[in-house]
């Protein structure tokens, strides 16, 4: 199913792209002579079929949480895909809604060692499934890096970063898990596919 979704997704992200396309070149021809009313409703036309994909892509988007932080930090998850390898993948952005320059706390590493030997991510994530009352940590690869965002160590005033954090994968008729980061609130958030 979700590969179903990812195929939509790219074929609409094809044509809105094809149409932003035609609309910088409608514009960029139309630029000269009397004829103002002709780029204006040829730009309101693309304007138009350009802006129907967006509440698609908006409800894609919607988050299934949102989890303030310390410092103005701000976790939006908006999505939480279950694949057939046995891994569940959950994405979202990470944001600083202060009006300064954030460094981001140590402490979203975790405390294991071996994560945090690899520098600043979101190692320290996990997920909580309390029908089958386990817990999941953030996956890691055969050097002990954690399968997760790394990398940054500050956000500045506004800026967003894309992340994702993969986790094994709770049985398939677990769909409720509870999301947890350290300094975060927790969030129950849905498990697709």
């Amino acid at each position: 199913m979700s590969m179903r979704f990812t195929g939509k997704a790219r074929r609409g992200m094809v044509a809105l792209a094809a149409v932003a396309g035609l609309a910088l070149g409608s514009a960029a021809c139309g630029g000269g002579g009397g004829d103002d009313k002709k780029p204006e409703s040829s730009a309101s036309a693309s304007t138009a079929s350009g802006s129907q994909p967006d509440p698609q892509e908006g409800q894609s988007e919607e988050p299934l949480a949102e989890l303030k932080g310390p410092s103005g930090l701000n976790l939006q998850i908006t999505e939480a895909v279950r694949d057939s390898g046995g891994f569940v993948t959950v994405s979202g952005a990470f944001k600083n809604d202060s009006g300064t320059v954030v460094t981001i706390p140590s402490a979203l590493s975790g405390n294991e060692t071996e994560i945090i030997n690899n520098g600043r991510s979101l190692g320290g994530a996990t997920l909580v499934d309390s029908k089958s009352k386990k817990r999941y940590y953030v996956l890691r690869d055969t050097e002990g890096r954690p399968l997760t965002t790394t990398g940054f160590s500050t956000l500045k005033a506004g800026e967003s970063i894309d992340v994702f954090l993969q986790f094994p994968s709770p049985p398939a008729d677990t769909t409720d898990v509870s999301f947890q980061l350290p300094l975060f609130p927790s969030a129950v958030i849905k498990v697709s596919g």
